[in-house]
């Protein structure tokens, strides 16, 4: 495809997981749908990203998104560098001949970043939904947790320094000014919400609590837990939808029956969309007890369906998708969170209000604007700062 107005013509992203990955998550929502919303736009968009066994090796979806998967969970990283390579002399997934000679990475960084810039010779720019300073030590053992913190706050920093940032809120741009990336060097770029499909569940007649997470530790769906536990006696018809999955599953099992609230807690696991929505539907409230989060796409997808939710006011970004004491209520230690579940669960005119809000909060961030605001940026991604459109001066931060 020729470049129109300076656009590039082919996007690669590059992320560890897709949707389709049994791990796959809000990251990997976001990539896609923005990927979808340049191909929309006329752009072609190819995905890199890890072998599984529930997605064939290359295929293009029906948003014409081509798909490349190659290496697993840990040498994807390496398979990503060597296809690119491998591209630059007609050979491989990402070929000339096969239409994968990008004009432009897209680099996306789940912690570990591809290290794009230095082996790519297009302009690079770098994804980050939030800092991972958190979760290093939670994840990984203490010497791993230090390895992996000091390659994304020092040795990144260094190689991504004269590429173009993007990110989905502004705690995660100021977060990054603390690591020495410069605040104009860094977009901010909005998740949309994502359009649940219709369903007819209504308000469930008891207290219904649910949470969306993939089972891992940085989620902290213990927190809920201890919630369904502090508030059981009070509220005896309490009941709790732990819906995802992930190897953290076990723990949380041992975790609800030592609390001795088996009986309240239905670990759904993997839902789909139309199931996702009724459990949204019907939930009194959501839970985010996340440590950390680049925005927080649940958040805003609970609000569409008028579901307020409860989240820690440090969690990153999870403070701008939550308007605190509006479309729900942040939390600043876990007792607090405790007692804010109770306030929500409580006070039926408060959640129904919050509701309210939170859906018209929802509203205001959709797929279509967000892969506008990305298109804009990559017109001058050769260009560490951010450049606004004409009568458009709000979206692109600074």
């Amino acid at each position: 495809m020729e470049r129109r107005f300076g656009i590039p013509g082919h996007v690669l992203f590059l992320n560890w997981r897709d949707t389709r990955n049994p791990e796959g998550g809000g990251s990997e929502v976001y990539v896609e749908r923005i990927a979808g919303e340049l191909v929309a736009r006329g752009f072609r968009a190819t995905l890199f990203c890890a072998a599984h066994r529930e997605a064939p090796a290359d295929e293009v979806d029906e948003a014409g998104i081509r798909f490349v998967r190659r290496g697993g969970r840990h040498t994807v990283y390496l398979w990503a560098a060597l296809c690119y390579l491998a591209g630059a002399f007609g050979l491989g997934p990402l070929a000339a001949r096969r239409g994968g000679r990008p004009d432009i990475l897209v680099d996306v960084c789940n912690g570990l970043p591809f290290l794009s810039p230095l082996w790519a010779r297009r302009p690079v720019v770098k994804l980050i939904h939030h800092v991972h300073r958190e979760q290093w030590p939670v994840v990984l053992p203490q010497f791993a947790a230090r390895f992996g913190w000091w390659v994304e706050s020092s040795l990144a920093v260094r190689v991504y320094r004269r590429c173009r940032y993007v990110t989905v809120s502004e705690a995660t741009r100021r977060e990054l000014a603390t690591l020495g990336v410069p605040p104009e060097q860094v977009s901010v770029v909005y998740n949309g919400t994502p359009e649940l499909p219709r369903t007819d569940a209504g308000r469930a007649p008891f207290p219904l609590l649910v949470t969306l997470n993939r089972l891992v530790p940085h989620k902290r769906v213990e927190v809920a837990l201890r919630a369904v536990a502090a508030l059981a006696d009070e509220l005896p018809q309490l009941r709790l939808v732990v819906a995802g999955q992930g190897w953290w599953e076990s723990h949380l099992r041992e975790v609800a029956d030592e609390l001795d609230i088996t009986d309240r807690v239905d670990f759904r696991g993997f839902v789909t969309e139309e199931e996702k929505a009724a459990l949204l539907a019907s939930a009194w409230v959501a839970l985010t007890p996340s440590l950390k989060e680049g925005w927080g796409l649940t958040i805003v997808e609970a609000g569409a369906a008028g579901t307020p939710t409860v989240a820690f006011r440090e969690a990153g970004g999870v403070a701008e998708a939550v308007v605190d004491g509006r479309t729900g209520l942040l939390a600043d230690d876990i007792d607090d969170y405790l007692a804010k579940v109770r306030t929500l669960l409580r006070d039926d005119a408060m959640r129904q209000e919050m509701g309210a809000q939170a859906r018209r909060h929802a509203a205001n961030f959709t797929w279509p604007v967000a892969g506008e605001r990305f298109a804009t940026l990559l017109e001058t991604a050769d260009s560490p700062r951010p450049v606004q459109r004409r009568g458009d001066p709000s979206y692109l931060l600074p």
